[in-house]
């Protein structure tokens, strides 16, 4: 098992390092960094050869990604324009955890604005990832349980109603019905943006109070894909001869169900939480932004439209590699669940 977690670590390598390579050359085509550190004011052009010089785009482009790979405060940089190398670079690249510093936030590196974030998006979608699995395994061993009967029927076409909906179109619903009809019609409504009421401040109650039409929308659809895989893996499942002889001998349905069969229908199922939970730390793009929730998500589409490199570069690599690992958790915990596979 240790063998193998290292040979796929030491696969990831060269499949992360040819990523980077293709985020560098993307993010060589946002825009200006230097026209966006002046903001709406016209950068001179003596700052702005400066301001070109300290970010290294007067060098060719392989030197500007080594820099952003490995830094450059290995070797001496022109800083003052003098045509002398006299200064010592500052930059420890994204291998030391060095993403550069922000172009919106002044004064804060990109390490810290993501960081910022990243709390509140991993409470939002695992709460959101915990929702769609317990409501996902009920709806869909309940489906497969009753196959053919009325409430299956009924599951499968809401089901499919759900998978089909875009997210946009049931958050803006949410929000109709939830925070604004509830209110007018004299109901308890729902908060419809933000993480808390700021005149109340940031107290648990709120956080939850706050959470329920994003999660609700996330999970939404989730649920509806997820309760479908569900129900067909279990049907399998349910047919297989070994759970037939489970039953001749008398074991409790429970039993069969929860031990034999839920345990071999799951594989599928993880391979699908596997992607989800590796996407966690990107949040929900819309979701977040329809209501307004601090994540990363919104904080990655706020800083990609003011063309903020290094944070949105930041975002992306974190994303790679987290996919990388939770790739090789999912591996192992197919070990976990079925004996057959074995990593030597």
């Amino acid at each position: 098992m240790t063998r193998y977690v290292i040979r796929r670590l030491l696969q990831a390598i060269p499949l992360l390092f040819f990523v980077s390579i293709i985020l560098f050359a993307l993010m060589g085509q946002m825009g200006d960094p230097v026209a966006t550190m002046g903001g709406r004011r016209v950068t001179r052009p003596a700052d702005r050869e400066r301001l070109t010089r300290q970010l290294g785009l007067d060098q060719p482009v392989y030197m500007q990604y080594l820099y952003w790979l490995i830094g450059n405060d290995w070797r001496q940089i022109d800083l003052d324009g003098d045509g002398v190398a006299d200064t010592t670079g500052t930059r420890r690249g994204i291998l030391r955890g060095d993403f550069g510093m922000s172009l919106m936030k002044r004064g804060q590196s990109a390490w810290e604005v993501i960081w910022d974030r990243v709390p509140n998006t991993l409470l939002l979608m695992v709460t959101a990832e915990v929702v769609i699995i317990v409501f996902a395994l009920l709806i869909g061993i309940f489906s497969a349980l009753r196959q053919y009967s009325l409430a299956d029927h009924v599951i499968t076409a809401v089901s499919f109603v759900g998978y089909s909906t875009p997210i946009f179109f049931f958050a803006l619903l949410s929000i109709y019905i939830f925070s604004v009809n509830f209110k007018r019609w004299g109901l308890p409504s729902l908060p419809a943006v933000g993480m808390f009421d700021p005149q109340v401040g940031r107290t648990p109650g709120q956080v939850a109070l706050h959470m329920i039409l994003p999660v609700m929308t996330i999970a939404f659809v989730s649920i509806a894909a997820y309760s479908r895989y569900i129900r067909s893996t279990m049907l399998e499942v349910l047919n297989q001869d070994y759970i037939r002889t489970a039953r001749a001998k008398g074991l409790r349905n429970r039993y069969i169900l929860l031990i034999h069969a839920l345990k071999n229908a799951a594989l599928p199922i993880v391979t699908l939480i596997g992607l989800d939970l590796a996407l966690l730390l990107g949040g929900a793009l819309v979701t977040e932004r329809i209501f307004a929730w601090p994540g990363m998500g919104r904080l990655f589409l706020d800083h990609m439209q003011r063309f903020d490199t290094p944070v949105v570069m930041g975002i992306l690599i974190l994303l790679s590699v987290t996919v990388v690992v939770f790739q090789i958790i999912t591996d192992l915990t197919y070990a976990l669940l079925d004996p057959r596979i074995r990593y030597d």
